[in-house]
């Protein structure tokens, strides 16, 4: 059936290249860069924003899981794939079937993938696995008391080969922070030496640290060890540098639009939505969009957000409701039913441009802009627009 209900996120091709350029600039022409399309490409439509990426170059992604590799390569099918955060029990066949390369830090993905190698017959050092190191995340990655029994498994005829020993800074904006974790990443890049591995890249930093340039030292380290960097980038591919610091142009890949479903005044007195929490202090004009938490607009920009309309900001009262939420139109002329209402985006105004960030959206609910984007729900369909 052919959506016809007005509300779609219009995708910017162009605007994800421009990016993708800027990016793959700054990583340098030594190092190779991940394009992380994970969580639906943050949002924007993870098979859309990977074949274009593959089509310009791209010749890695990164993703959650290896459910998400696989969508990646229905539509990639030369492409090399990154599952981040691992493999789970049952994965292993799709991981050796669909070439994907899995992040590894417990004994229990090391099992799994051997049990798949075994069964689909796969030769010694065939089957490519990066192993991440716990540098201070407390999170996934191998404490460096276990790294000793992790490495003995990659010897002899094992089918594990060790392309890559990857690690996640917690704290880009905080230099003493990263300092620490190298210290640690150092340590355990030794241990891999030690243990007779080489390893092809060194995989540490991401959108923050590729724009601040602030751990050169994995590349000095990469080329000490005879080894590549590889650096992951997801937030910045689609316009939004971490910490708020655009300073190589990147531009937002995602508008987010709606149209006026009907226009109403209402007295003096009147009030708005579920709760009644807004109450007319004078003859209001209102407008009804039809779009609600359901779609990703958080509740808490009840009150307090704001839309676009004919080029002003129109401000959100009453409760933000699962489907639909209301708008104060009355100091901008002309407000009809079918009029655009921009969420996230621009619009002609009198004097140039009218501007909604996610970063707006995200400040005013006191979150970040990945989860504004990200919370943009399903049945609010993408389109391409160039």
């Amino acid at each position: 059936m052919t959506r016809t209900r007005p509300i779609w996120a219009e995708i910017s091709r162009s605007r994800l290249l421009h990016n993708y350029r800027i990016l793959r600039g700054a990583a340098g022409a030594d190092a190779e860069l991940v394009t992380v399309v994970k969580a639906n490409a943050y949002g924007h439509g993870l098979a859309a924003c990977a074949e274009a990426l593959a089509g310009d170059g791209s010749g890695w992604f990164g993703v959650t899981s290896v459910e998400e590799a696989v969508a990646v390569r229905r539509v990639c099918p030369a492409a090399r794939i990154l599952a981040m955060s691992g493999c789970w029990p049952g994965e292993g066949d799709a991981v050796v079937e669909q070439g994907i390369t899995p992040a590894v830090w417990t004994a229990e993905h090391l099992d799994l993938l051997t049990d798949a190698a075994a069964r689909h017959k796969v030769g010694p050092r065939g089957l490519p696995v990066h192993l991440e190191i716990d540098t201070g995340m407390s999170r996934q990655g191998a404490a460096p008391e276990d790294l000793g029994s992790l490495l003995g498994r990659f010897g002899g005829d094992s089918p594990l080969r060790l392309e890559a020993v990857m690690t996640h800074f917690h704290s880009a904006d905080n230099q003493a922070a990263t300092d620490e974790q190298m210290r640690r990443f150092v340590a355990g890049v030794e241990s891999v030496a030690k243990a007779g591995l080489k390893a092809e890249y060194l995989s540490a930093g991401s959108s923050g640290d590729l724009l601040d340039q602030s751990t050169g030292e994995v590349t000095r380290l990469a080329e000490r060890v005879g080894a590549r960097r590889m650096v992951r980038t997801g937030i910045a591919l689609y316009g939004y540098p971490p910490h708020g610091k655009n300073v190589r142009g990147l531009e937002p890949v995602l508008a987010w639009k709606t149209r006026v479903t009907a226009v109403r005044t209402i007295a003096v007195g009147a009030t708005v939505g579920y709760g009644a929490t807004f109450r007319a202090a004078r003859t209001t004009r209102v407008a009804l969009l039809p779009v609600g938490y359901a779609d990703g607009l958080n509740r808490l920009l009840s009150n307090r957000g704001w839309v676009l309309v004919r080029g002003q900001r129109a401000p959100i009262v009453g409760r933000v409701s699962m489907d639909q939420a209301t708008i104060d139109v009355t100091e901008i002329p002309g407000v009809t039913a079918g009029d655009e209402a921009v969420l996230i985006g621009t619009q002609s105004a009198v004097r140039g441009e009218e501007r909604i960030t996610a970063d707006d959206l995200a400040r005013a609910t006191g979150t970040i802009s990945y989860e504004v984007l990200c919370a943009i729900g399903e049945r609010v369909p993408r389109v391409a627009v160039d």
